[in-house]
């Protein structure tokens, strides 16, 4: 068995995932409650810290930038619950900045 990436999994089907920023995402017009917010571009990770699986736009709630290792919630109710916004259109958000993972034993 071949674990491919570290997820933690919701049961509403969503998962927490490690990710790395590649880049900003810029948007003039936008639906009101990413008014304010700031859109960032993250590749999720596997656990060699290898690009997995496609980019996502997810919002950032903790101020990432490009090259960092951030924790990635995909899912959507939680991503409402953190913006305090119950019928945004969210699914992703950047919940935090990893100072270090240590894989394996």
């Amino acid at each position: 068995m071949t674990i491919s990436r570290i997820c933690l999994y919701f049961p509403s089907g969503g998962t927490m995932l490690l990710g790395r920023v590649v880049g900003n995402l810029v948007s003039t017009v936008k639906h009101d409650v990413y008014h304010g917010t700031k859109l960032l571009l993250v590749q999720p990770l596997g656990l060699d810290l290898k690009p997995q699986g496609d980019v996502v736009v997810a919002v950032d709630t903790v101020g990432a930038g490009p090259g960092e290792l951030v924790l990635l919630v995909r899912e959507g109710a939680a991503a409402r619950q953190v913006l305090k916004a119950e019928h945004a259109p969210v699914r992703s958000l950047v919940i935090g900045i990893v100072d270090r993972a240590d894989i394996g034993g």
